[in-house]
């Protein structure tokens, strides 16, 4: 009958050598004979079956595997199996124990996001979970993802100029010691473009994408976009018209009947500014200005 020995195998990244390997460790129990373990490592394939990568025997707590690029790849998610049993009775063995799933690659935190047009920014956070090396060529420890977005629209459609910008288009990731859930992180700002159009709720995306000089083990690996969706807010309106009649955002009315150039409207809280130039347009009997210019940036 198996032995249950609470064997918990757990999957952590470690740096060995410049190279990027998982560690597989799991409990040792007490025994009279010398326990053996038989480490089978498996990744997920696409079609969501585990298909077995490397075997291993050993009598160490630990087994590892190489994040080679070939048969361990950046965006698999893996797995270590673990059973024990004794060099003399190989046939009595413990009850094999499973790791839960690690994925090694690129997360972002949150996986996706829901903002609005309202101006706010909104933190996104990316982690490598695997180690970062340092290439021979010019002693950089960092890998380099270039962001791009796209605008998907109401229907997944394409739109056109995306419905958010990023506060930077491409973060370093440096190497620093591993701890529980990374091994390297970056942090940018995401905000909704505020478009003055009535346009719906819309989907973006953001791409990120390892810069071509980077390592082997990541030249082919394209992280999973993150899903941005974006509320679309009423936009204010102001106007000027007539001999000006002015309307403000909150309601507001009032005339301007003087001759000369204006500020109409201006942001505190981004470069938005406009100027309105108004000249003479009335008689000798009622002095009337008319809008007959306008400046906006």
């Amino acid at each position: 009958k198996p032995m249950s020995l609470a064997l918990q195998p757990v999957i952590t990244p470690e740096l060995a050598q410049n190279r990027a390997h998982l560690r597989c460790s799991y409990n040792h129990p007490s025994s009279n004979q010398p326990l053996h373990y038989e480490v089978v490592w498996s990744r997920l394939s696409t079609a969501g079956t585990k298909e077995e990568i490397h075997r291993d025997t050993t009598q160490q707590s630990f087994s590892y595997i190489e994040m080679n690029g070939v048969n361990l790849r950046l965006g698999d998610t893996v797995f270590c199996t673990v059973t024990a049993f004794m060099k003399d009775t190989p046939d009595q063995q413990s009850l094999p124990e499973e790791s839960s799933g690690f994925y090694a690659g690129i997360k972002f935190l949150p996986e996706s996001l829901q903002i609005a047009e309202d101006g706010k920014e909104h933190v996104l956070t990316i982690l490598s979970t695997v180690p970062i090396t340092c290439s021979g060529h010019d002693d950089s420890c960092k890998i380099t993802l270039q962001l791009s977005t796209e605008d998907l629209g109401k229907n997944s459609q394409f739109l056109g100029p995306p419905n958010i910008a990023l506060s930077a288009c491409q973060v370093d990731l440096l190497q620093m010691p591993c701890t529980e859930s990374s091994c390297a992180a970056a942090a940018l700002t995401v905000t909704a473009v505020t478009d003055f159009a009535q346009d719906g709720n819309r989907i973006a995306h953001i791409r990120a994408k390892p810069a071509k000089w980077s390592e082997l083990l990541w030249r082919a690996y394209t992280p999973k976009d993150v899903k941005v969706t974006v509320q679309d807010l009423p936009t204010g309106n102001c106007y000027s018209f007539t001999d000006p009649h002015i309307i403000t955002f909150d309601g507001w009315r009032y005339d301007n009947y003087k001759i000369g150039t204006f500020l109409l409207c201006q942001s505190l809280s981004r470069v938005f500014e406009v100027h309105v130039r108004q000249w003479d347009c009335g008689s000798q009997r009622s002095a009337t200005a008319c809008n007959c210019g306008v400046a906006a940036r």
